[in-house]
Parts: C-alpha cells; sequence; structure tokens
C-alpha cells in the first residue's frame, strides 16, 4: 500500500515596513525623475552662459630703460566684464590680476564686488605705472632684442569669482581664470591684439 503524503501550502504575508520602504522608494525615484526633467527644461529654455572678462583694448603710454638698468612704464588696460544671460543678472567678486614683465610682477588690478546686468557688461579703465624697475643684465639684453623687433610682451594673469541664479536650479558659482600675454609694439605703444579672456575654451 503505497502512503501519500499531503503538505499543506502555508501563505506568507509581507510586512508593512517592506510594503512602505517600497512606497518611499517609488516616491523619491518619481521625484528624482521630475526634478531631472524640469532642470533640463529649464536649461533648454534659458541656456545659461558663464559671465566672463575680457581684456578689449590696451595700449603702451611709456617704455623706457635707463643704462642703470632701471625700468620706467606705463600702461592703459580695458577690461571688459560681460554676462551675455538674458534672464539673470551676474555677481563678479575676488577679482584680481597680476601684471608682470619677464616674470617681475609690476602691478596688481583688483576691482571691487560689482554686479552686471542681464545681457550687458561693464567696462574697466585700469592704468598701470610702474617707475624704477631694477633689471638684470639678462632682462636688459632681452629688451634691446625686443626693441629692435618693436614687440614687447606683458602677462596677465589672475582669477575672478562669477556667481548668477540659473533658472530652477539656483544660484551658481564658477570662478574664471585669466592667463595671457599683451603684446605691444613700442615705437607707437599700440597693442597687438590676441585672445585674452576667462571664458572657457
Amino acid at each position: 500500500m503505497t502512503r501519500k503524503f499531503f503538505h499543506g501550502a502555508t501563505q506568507r504575508t509581507t510586512h508593512p515596513l517592506v510594503w512602505f520602504a517600497a512606497v518611499i522608494c517609488t516616491v523619491i525615484a518619481i521625484a528624482v525623475i521630475i526634478a531631472g526633467i524640469a532642470l533640463f527644461a529649464g536649461y533648454m529654455i534659458i541656456h545659461p552662459r558663464v559671465p566672463f572678462i575680457t581684456v578689449t583694448s590696451a595700449h603702451l603710454d611709456n617704455f623706457q630703460n635707463s643704462v642703470a638698468g632701471l625700468l620706467d612704464t606705463e600702461i592703459t588696460i580695458i577690461v571688459k566684464a560681460e554676462n551675455d544671460n538674458t534672464k539673470a543678472h551676474a555677481s563678479f567678486s575676488d577679482t584680481s590680476f597680476t601684471l608682470s614683465f619677464q616674470g617681475l610682477n609690476i602691478a596688481r588690478l583688483v576691482a571691487l564686488p560689482f554686479d552686471v546686468k542681464k545681457n550687458s557688461s561693464v567696462d574697466f579703465h585700469y592704468l598701470v605705472q610702474s617707475s624704477s624697475i631694477p633689471l638684470s643684465p639678462e632682462q636688459m639684453d632681452q629688451i634691446d632684442i625686443s626693441l629692435k623687433r618693436d614687440k614687447i610682451s606683458f602677462n596677465l594673469k589672475g582669477n575672478l569669482r562669477a556667481r548668477w541664479r540659473v533658472g530652477p536650479i539656483g544660484s551658481v558659482k564658477f570662478w574664471g581664470h585669466l592667463n595671457c600675454h599683451l603684446r605691444f609694439h613700442p615705437s607707437n605703444g599700440s597693442y597687438i591684439h590676441s585672445p585674452c579672456s576667462s571664458r572657457a575654451k
């Protein structure tokens, strides 16, 4: 005689905490998706652009070196802060640049915190005057070569911090960096235009 054994099926119930956790995870996932869609839509509508600073013009007003190895120079530099955002104003702070010549720091160009209205710009006129800068014999020789070629180069390097509001994303901060050469014809002081901007390339 064959014996048959029947096992009764047991019904397992899901713990309420598991259901609660599943609901919370679902709500969070939906919220993240909605937020992502909103941010993307806001970006496409606003088209945010990073504010930047550009050297638009300059002039070598004076450049003289004496036989004693002392340099006197005067330079006019025009810097433009630009905000191409059409829907948000921008704030600039910690703006500081160092002007140097053959490794010698000549002047520090700074600006107090300022705002630039949407789709607008602000110009800054710097007049750099430096006198009796001691030069080494090698630097004097390099100046003589540059004068014969009628080309003198200075270095402008520094940083700035820009802050602006990008729609639903909120306030955004960005550090800009400037590092370029300012070249002149010492015979007439004219500026040799070349790209000099903190705009990302």
